[in-house]
């Protein structure tokens, strides 16, 4: 792990690579989970061998990222991407997420010239639809499993997230960006997610513009729970990659 700093944020960040490689990976995690669950530095490790420089990051103000939860925004999530692929060069970049960074994968992504390719795992268009509903004005409290995530933990990371980050969730949903979006797009969903539902993911995928892809999983919303998903994620990544309709 390092400390890296762009324009606007101190970002902690792993990575793997070659770091003058021609293009970038940029793994998102999900709501308040982190760059070291286990999926993450899989999946990174899979497209560093596939000749990217590629990296996770704990968004701005979580986890090993400074600055405090008063940071954590879906906004700045969007920024913190944007200013990473400036960071490393504006090469041409490729966006994964799982969850809220699936989504953010869908709204940055668009938007943002040299990203190539989309991935998500498990995500849904927008607004805080993975989470209990909060109460108005008043903070959240949620815990997450430490890392890797690989299995529950009892011992749990607690968090305290302030309303400002529902509200300024409410401002975003991919599915405009997505409907004239002609970049390669790959969707997963998981049979088994009670959180991002299928519907919500076939959804996304239907709105779409061509080219895009999509893949069911035998899985919770969590995958990182299991090895073997992680493992067919990449397969598919690779696959999705490989192919010559969606990799232009």
């Amino acid at each position: 792990m390092r400390i890296i700093k762009t324009k606007s944020f101190e970002l902690a960040i792993i990575s793997q690579g070659d770091k003058n490689a021609s293009k970038l990976a940029i793994v998102i995690p999900g709501r308040l989970d982190t760059k070291d669950y286990a999926q993450n530095p899989s999946h990174i490790k899979y497209l560093a061998s596939r000749d990217y420089f590629a990296l996770s990051f704990d968004p701005p103000g979580s986890w090993d990222s400074p600055g405090g939860l008063g940071l954590y925004s879906t906004t700045n999530y969007i920024k913190a991407v944007n200013e990473l692929i400036e960071y490393f060069g504006n090469k041409p970049t490729l966006l994964m997420g799982h969850s809220r960074g699936g989504t953010v994968t869908m709204l940055a992504g668009p938007k943002n010239p040299h990203v190539t390719h989309m991935i998500s795992v498990n995500s849904s268009p927008g607004g805080p639809i993975d989470v209990d509903a909060p109460v108005p004005g008043e903070p959240n409290t949620s815990y997450r499993d430490l890392p890797p995530g690989t299995t529950r933990t009892k011992e749990q990371k607690r968090f305290v997230l302030p309303y400002h980050y529902f509200e300024d969730s409410e401002k975003y949903n991919a599915l405009e960006g997505l409907k004239t979006c002609t970049k390669p797009k790959l969707f997963f969903y998981g049979s088994k997610d009670e959180l991002s539902k299928p519907e919500f993911v076939q959804h996304m995928y239907d709105v779409s513009a061509e080219p895009k892809t999509i893949h069911e999983l035998n899985t919770e919303h969590d995958y990182r729970l299991h090895p073997e998903i992680i493992d067919e994620v990449n397969q598919i990544v690779g696959k999705f990659l490989d192919s010559p309709i969606l990799s232009s």
